[in-house]
């Protein structure tokens, strides 16, 4: 491109990195980032330009910062990510404010509909997207509400809020991403914990859908300004973190053909009969069961781990600059096999507990058809902090996964 692109990106974690290597492989560009604090993913990094604005996560302050550094930037193609889902949801609240920037997100709209998981199934039954068996709750309730046959389905079960963005405005100690319940008052303690700590939205009740990190899938479509995807990625999980807070997040990923997945026609014309613009990310899980896959959630962003997408080929920088806006009717389906981490191979390989798909992994790795978020050697060469911050980020993800992985091989 001859228009000099400036990406701005609001978060400071893998995913805001992820965002801004994409950007600096494809344009060669630093990004600009502004969080609430620093953290090891971006710190220390020559590829982005970090400021800490404690009170960013208010809409007049993110836009009185947004605005400003417009201001001083009259040139160029300011492109605007949020890395979190509090500052997607920002952006998407508020884009019509900030005329300067390139948006490559939904309207305002998906924010009360698709964002919740209440909603979301219900879109999936219009349309045919297998989801799990699901019980909605508007408040807190008692263990005789909670049986199994109460619910119709049995004990364990999946406990997690509707809204992810408003449950985390709430914390409270032992707060997770996802909780898991052994019996009805087990789901009950549950429930009234979070519904005290003053989370107000509906709750999600589901089946538990057996098997580890290995059944789990991603998959991410990019859609353009008029609604139409032009881009899909799967990736087949091999291992998550596990620790509370992070428990979902992908640590490692293979990519395979989106083919693969027996839905994913279902999903693009769900996106296009909504209008949805911008990305979509999908969390699905495999039952073991012939093609029998069941999604979970839409993230209204590019997900957490969204540089397997990058690395398998289709870069979310040129997605966003180049394609977001142009004419075409093309979807580029995603056909490489690429192994992407953000943890050590060896942890990868340790905890993973398909055997067929470490040794995929290794395969691949062999070939050089792996990355690393974090071993980016343009952000490390000559970089010595940055350096010992990455080593002692990697160093420390073993110890998590052997104080937090509930089984190890």
């Amino acid at each position: 491109m001859t228009e000099k692109i400036i990406p701005v990106l609001l978060g400071a974690d893998l995913n805001c990195y992820n965002v801004a290597r994409a950007f600096h492989e494809q344009y060669g560009v630093i990004s600009y980032a502004f969080g609430r604090y620093a953290v090891s993913a971006t710190k220390y990094s020559r590829i982005i330009r970090f400021t800490a604005v404690p009170e960013i996560d208010r809409d007049e302050v993110m836009l009185d910062t947004l605005t400003a550094f417009a201001e001083n930037h009259p040139d160029g193609k300011l492109i605007l990510f949020g890395c979190t889902d509090d500052y997607a949801a920002m952006i998407i609240r508020n884009k019509d404010k900030l005329p300067r920037y390139l948006c490559a997100c939904p309207n305002e709209s998906f924010l009360d509909s698709v964002s919740r998981k209440a909603e979301f199934y219900e879109i999936c039954e219009k349309y045919g997207i297998p989801y799990p068996k699901t019980v909605v709750l508007t408040g807190k309730t008692d263990a005789a509400e909670l049986s199994p046959d109460a619910l119709g389905f049995d004990y364990p079960i999946v406990i997690k809020p509707s809204s992810s963005v408003v449950y985390w405005k709430h914390p409270f100690d032992g707060m997770k991403k996802v909780y898991i319940a052994k019996s009805a008052a087990d789901a009950e303690a549950i429930i009234a914990e979070i519904y005290d700590s003053g989370y107000d939205e509906r709750m999600i009740l589901q089946e538990f859908i057996p098997g580890g990190d290995a059944h789990m899938r991603v998959l991410t479509a990019f859609s353009d300004k008029k609604g139409r995807v032009r881009a899909m990625c799967l990736g087949h999980t091999m291992i998550e973190e596990h620790t509370p807070k992070g428990l979902g997040n992908h640590a490692a990923i293979v990519t395979e053909p989106v083919s693969n997945l027996p839905f994913a026609d279902k999903i693009r014309a769900m996106l296009e009969d909504m209008g949805y613009t911008g990305f979509s990310n999908f969390d699905i899980k495999y039952t073991g069961q012939g093609d029998d896959y069941r999604v979970f959630e839409i993230n209204l962003r590019q997900g957490r781990s969204n540089f397997y997408v990058t690395s398998a080929g289709l870069n979310i920088a040129r997605l966003a600059a180049e394609v977001y806006e142009s004419e075409g009717e093309d979807c580029l389906m995603c056909e490489n096999v690429h192994f992407w981490h953000h943890v050590p191979r060896s942890v990868a390989y340790t905890y993973t507990e398909d055997a067929s798909l470490v040794k995929c992994a290794r395969d691949l790795a062999r070939r050089g058809k792996h990355t690393s978020s974090l071993w980016y050697t343009k952000d490390l060469c000559l970089n010595p902090l940055r350096l010992i911050c990455v080593c002692e980020v990697l160093r420390r993800q073993g110890k998590k996964f052997k104080k937090y992985y509930p089984t190890q091989k």
